[in-house]
């Protein structure tokens, strides 16, 4: 028993004995404390429609098991009769981590929310999920910063003359990424004055694809053969971009062209052939048909028309339709469409 009372760093073994068990009780009591609530929520979420069960879960799920072994290591502390210095270092280590935890938890609980509330708003206002997006990230840099500068103060930095420091050393950090920076505020006129969204389809000089994501530096969409394609936001801004996610319904213009043997009866008759062909499609809305001009093979007729979705695969059916049924009318009516055709005029000159 002489053992158990031996001194050992002010505190005799026994004492040491007593805290390691308190330490290790503690942190099996707090992981199975968890692990029973992640449990007990996991299965009343899925009797349940609100969300603030899954909220709590998810959260949980996220407590590191660092964040554990300090909280447990402060209370076998307690325990033992430790100088100040050390004592007021283990309360220091515990606080920024108790900090660091929070951050997480808070930061899942953004997610969480920003999550949610895509899935529930992306089919009707994708705007409105662009510009929540850019805030949810502004909310976990504000976040993050508030716990740095917490952490700081707790460790007796003096936060106040930090902070005006950075002030006179942002300017010199500013001009070093000055490009990041630029990428950032395209980033922010993005999301404010919404130039497109996400799910928009846009033609940016050669390119096209759909957005699938605006970011902080870039922004990013898929094109229609699949491969993703990365702007940057400032290039993007300074772009001719084609927002046809914008596009209430479209403009179709063609062009038939008929031979020049074509009887004048019959050239009368073709705007109300084309006519009737167009406003036999669902979704239609017929605008003119002209003669056009003599062209260098053909007799051409110009028709505008305008179909009532932006979607490319509907108008491409629509034309589809209309170009058979003009096929089949003009074949009843014995027009013939033109094609390239040359004819030469050979004289035979007389000795």
């Amino acid at each position: 028993m002489d053992f158990l009372n031996t001194t050992f760093y002010g505190n005799s073994i026994r004492d040491w004995g007593i805290a390691a068990l308190v330490g290790l009780v503690t942190l099996v009591a707090l992981r199975f404390i968890i692990r029973v609530l992640v449990k007990q929520l996991a299965a009343l979420s899925e009797r349940t429609e609100t969300g603030w069960d899954d909220l709590v879960s998810g959260i949980l799920r996220k407590t590191k098991l660092v964040f554990i072994v300090v909280v447990a290591i402060f209370v076998a502390s307690l325990v033992l009769t430790l100088p100040s210095e050390v004592g007021q270092l283990l309360t220091s280590v515990t606080v920024i981590a108790l900090l660091a935890q929070g951050g997480i938890w808070a930061t899942a609980a953004i997610s969480f929310w920003l999550d949610r509330y895509r899935k529930r708003q992306a089919p009707e206002d994708r705007a409105a999920v662009t510009t929540v997006t850019a805030m949810g990230f502004v909310g976990k840099l504000v976040l993050w910063s508030v716990v740095l500068l917490l952490a700081l103060e707790n460790l007796g930095v003096d936060v106040t003359t930090l902070v005006a420091g950075l002030g006179v050393g942002g300017i010199a950090v500013a001009l070093a990424v000055q490009n990041v920076l630029s990428d950032l505020f395209a980033s922010l006129s993005i999301v404010l004055d919404k130039p497109f969204v996400i799910g928009d389809f846009l033609v940016i000089d050669s390119y096209l694809g759909t957005v699938e994501h605006i970011g902080i530096k870039t922004t990013r969409l898929r094109s229609l053969s699949g491969e993703e394609l990365i702007f940057s936001n400032t290039d993007l801004l300074g772009s001719r971009i084609r927002n046809y996610g914008r596009m209430s319904e479209r403009r179709v213009v063609f062009t038939v062209g008929v031979t020049y043997e074509t009887p004048r009866e019959k050239l009368e008759k073709i705007p109300q052939i084309i006519q009737q062909a167009v406003e036999a499609q669902d979704g239609t809305r017929f605008d003119r048909s002209h003669f056009m001009k003599f062209g260098d093979f053909s007799l051409d007729f110009e028709t505008v028309y305008y179909v009532q979705v932006p979607d490319y695969k509907t108008y491409m059916d629509i034309q589809q339709a209309i170009n058979l049924q003009l096929c089949a009318r003009f074949e009843e009516d014995g027009i013939a469409f033109a094609y390239p055709t040359q004819t030469l005029y050979v004289s035979k000159e007389q000795s």
